[in-house]
């Protein structure tokens, strides 16, 4: 029966993401450990899944030229070796899983507030980078991307969090001139190394679930079609900000407790 259950998450995230296009980490690790998985298999299975599932994403944009892939190297410059970096240091300077799983469940709390404020937020960032970055802050886009890419590297091989809405915003502060279609494509263009990346280095640690990883993507990948098919007659003024206020919620949980 648990196969049942996983597959029925899946495809409820799927749902969830193909309506409103927010990242299915921010939905999947924290339903994983409510299923009583420990937060390094949350964590590690839910990044496969992540680079699975935004694949097809990515070769769409792709097709439709929404994707800089300009930008998605200098963020992948920084974030793919940050992401191995991080998965060196988990298992040099930890004896095992369990002595790093409060790290994972405090950093997927920071990244689960971060998103939720992205959610709310995202009008006033887009409104507030274009008034703030002008021409005098062009010289320092590409270190600034590159610093950026790092980060996500590190926060998002801890928490499985922040490759989508957290890339999102960096991108629409870095370049508020890009087109949202533009800022969707990189975004997703480059969780895809990113998220496959530290889903190998959680692989390599043992901390990924492929039975599991199955069942998720079993109900996940139809189910992110139908989303898509629904978007249009779904409120989402309505769902975002129901699903930002779970995801504070979840967050201050994780972060404090």
């Amino acid at each position: 029966m648990d196969i049942l259950l996983y597959i029925a998450s899946g495809a409820l995230v799927g749902l969830i993401v193909g309506i409103t296009g927010i990242g299915g980490g921010a939905l999947m690790t924290p339903l994983l450990l409510l299923f009583g998985f420990p937060p390094h298999i949350a964590v590690g299975t839910d990044l496969m899944y992540a680079a699975i599932t935004k694949a097809g994403g990515a070769y769409s944009h792709h097709k439709q030229k929404h994707v800089q892939w300009s930008l998605v190297k200098t963020l992948a410059a920084g974030s793919i070796p940050a992401a191995l970096i991080t998965g060196f240091a988990l298992e040099s300077l930890f004896e095992d899983s369990e002595h790093y799983g409060s790290l994972l469940s405090s950093a997927l709390g920071v990244m689960l507030l971060l998103t939720a404020s992205v959610i709310i937020l995202r009008s006033r960032i887009q409104q507030w980078a274009s008034n703030s970055f002008g021409h005098n802050f062009v010289q320092y886009r590409k270190p600034a991307t590159l610093l950026m890419g790092i980060l996500l590297g590190v926060f998002v091989t801890l928490s499985s969090v922040g490759a989508g809405a957290i890339g999102t915003a960096i991108l629409m502060m870095l370049y508020p001139a890009l087109r949202s279609t533009n800022i969707v494509g990189t975004d997703i263009a480059h969780a895809v190394p990113l998220t496959l990346a530290a889903g190998l280095v959680h692989m390599w640690l043992g901390n990924v679930d492929f039975y599991l990883l199955g069942a998720l993507l079993i109900g996940s990948l139809p189910a992110i079609h139908v989303g898509s098919l629904l978007s249009r007659r779904v409120p989402e003024k309505l769902l975002k900000p129901i699903l930002a206020g779970i995801l504070f919620t979840i967050g201050a949980k994780y972060a404090f407790f």
